[in-house]
């Protein structure tokens, strides 16, 4: 068996490996097994993993006698670090309609990694890193075959104006060739993104009364209930939206995630995330105009490409001409990086939005 067919996530997982008599070698991951107790009681269990699963005392010392590990459950989180799926957009905002953003788990877990990061507790971070591998794996299992494109751009884009609507029809062409989008997960241009693709299976007009509704509430600032709950009116219109991945973190606390991704990768560490966005991102990014954590998501994928350590270059694309070569002149140095190397046929620089996705095609291997 492969890692993941050795993990079970759910009671009817469990249930189902049970039936064939044998526990052995499975890692058990955030299942309640408070009522399978007999089950536990019967079956092998060496080289068992528990983790994070509600045992009963009978059950947790047969399956440690057996030689299991077992984590136990970390009372009193907002969170839980042994999760065996990535999040969705009505968990991490679960509140917000009547409570407002402060009540929701995503906010709480903002709260606790502030009050936590700094105090030196070596117990806080292990969970912090537990429970980002634990996001690192779904996401795995998640994106399995897939075809990602990264849109990167920055969070300031606001609802509402022409750059948004562009990176939100930018994210609806990509989602309608099969693509998975996957963006940094945040507001502007990233919650552009995965809006496009939440309504790439929808009528096109669909979009254009999307943008209009969420023009109400253009930015997160000054209210984040406000801006989500108007995500959520649109979500609650149109509900059989498409798929995309956001992929934010709690290490920008004051940017809270898009409703818009299907599936929500947060991390606590920054780091682990820019690497997992970008590792993940096969079939090229295309890069909006954005700021600092732009600039940054850039040079973090020029890297590999540049040293071909993840096999190939993939595709870069860089959108706004003047953005890349005059405020921010991150192109110039990325030609000259790629000058003489394999990764030269792999980027280019376009001048508007709706040039991107016939870029991105041009730029393919095997196109």
């Amino acid at each position: 068996m492969t890692r993941h067919e050795r993990e079970i996530h759910t009671p009817a997982e469990f249930d189902a490996v049970i039936a064939r008599g044998s526990l052995l070698g499975y890692r058990v991951q955030s299942v309640d097994l408070t009522d399978r107790t007999f089950a536990l009681l019967s079956t092998p269990t060496a080289d068992a993993v528990f983790l994070g699963c509600a045992l009963q005392p009978e059950a947790a010392a047969k399956v440690r006698g057996d030689g299991a590990l077992v984590f136990p459950p970390v009372p009193d989180l907002p969170f839980d670090p042994y999760r065996a799926r990535l999040y969705s957009p009505g968990e991490l905002f679960d509140g917000v309609e009547d409570e407002g953003y402060e009540a929701s788990p995503d906010f709480r877990s903002y709260d606790w990694f502030q009050r936590t990061k700094a105090d030196g507790d070596v117990f806080a971070s292990m969970l912090r890193s537990v429970h980002d591998d634990a996001i690192s794996d779904a996401l795995d299992e998640l994106l399995d075959g897939a075809r990602v494109v990264g849109v990167m751009g920055g969070h300031a884009m606001g609802r509402g104006g022409d750059a948004y609507a562009g990176a939100a029809r930018l994210g609806r062409s990509l989602a309608r060739t099969g693509l998975t989008v996957a963006t940094g997960g945040g507001p502007g241009a990233m919650e552009a993104a995965n809006l496009g693709a939440y309504t790439a299976p929808l009528a096109d007009d669909v979009l254009e009364e999307a943008l209009e509704l969420l023009g109400k509430a253009p930015s997160f600032t000054p209210s984040v209930t406000e801006w989500a709950r108007a995500a959520f009116d649109v979500r609650s219109r149109w509900p059989e939206g498409g798929d995309s991945v956001g992929i934010p973190t709690w290490f920008y606390g004051h940017e809270p995630p898009n409703p818009f991704a299907g599936h929500i990768a947060k991390y606590f560490a920054n780091a682990t995330r820019e690497d997992g966005l970008l590792a993940r991102c096969d079939a090229g990014v295309i890069f909006l105009p954005g700021a600092a954590g732009t600039v940054q998501e850039i040079f973090d994928n020029t890297t590999p490409n540049y040293y071909e350590s993840r096999g190939g270059p993939t595709p870069m694309v860089l959108v706004n001409t003047a953005h890349w070569t005059e405020r921010l002149p991150a192109w110039p140095l990325l030609q000259s990086l790629a000058a003489d190397r394999p990764m030269a046929a792999r980027i280019a620089l376009v001048d508007s939005i709706d040039e991107a996705p016939e870029a991105l095609r041009r730029l393919s291997p095997g196109r």
